[in-house]
Parts: structure tokens; sequence; C-alpha cells
């Protein structure tokens, strides 16, 4: 098992946390992967309306902010969140902003 480029814990910058989490995409593959845990790649994208090049850019900016972490096992690609990071270096972010987009999902279909 080999892994991808991705930034150590302590590199992880909060402005390029809240880039990446900033698109409706990324933000949907992130709740995705709250739920999950860890999955492949194209299991999370898979159903998203987006052509796979742009979905790849997408799981390239998570994992470049921190926000992610690949690992690849032959020719799959499993992703899963860096929560343990991200809570120890801000605290309650990614709570709070999954908190926040489940709001705001609930809101526009009801």
């Amino acid at each position: 098992m080999r892994e991808v480029s991705q930034p150590a814990t302590e590199a992880i910058r909060m402005v390029e946390v809240l880039r990446a989490l900033a698109d409706p995409v990324r933000l949907e593959i992130v709740q995705r992967l709250a739920v999950t845990g860890e999955e492949p790649c194209n299991a999370i994208g898979g159903d998203l309306d987006v052509h796979q090049t742009t979905l790849s850019h997408h799981y390239r900016v998570l994992r470049e902010a921190g926000v992610t972490w690949t690992t690849v096992q032959g020719r799959t690609r499993l992703v899963r969140l860096r929560r343990d990071d991200l809570d120890a270096l801000f605290p309650g972010l990614l709570d709070s902003v999954l908190n926040g987009a489940r709001h705001l999902g609930a809101a526009a279909r009801g």
C-alpha cells in the first residue's frame, strides 16, 4: 500500500481547509465521508453530477488542503477524513461546517 502526497498535520492551514470546504461538491464529498468513514473515490463521487476529471480535481484540493487522507491500494484510491488532525488543529471546525451544511440542505429541501 502506498500513499500519495499530502500535507503533514503541522502543515495544515485553516485558510486552505476553509477554501476547500467552500465548494458545494467538495462539501458534499466531506459530508459523505463523515458518514461512511473510508470509501473508494468512485463510490463517493460516482453519483455526483460532475465529470470525472473535475471530481479528481476536487479530491486533490481536499487532499492538499489536509481535509482528507488518500491511500492507494492497487488501482483503488481510498479516501477518509482527517478528522483527528482537523479536530486537534481547529477544535469544532469540522463539526460546525458539517452541521451548517446539514441545516442548509434541510432548508433547501423543505
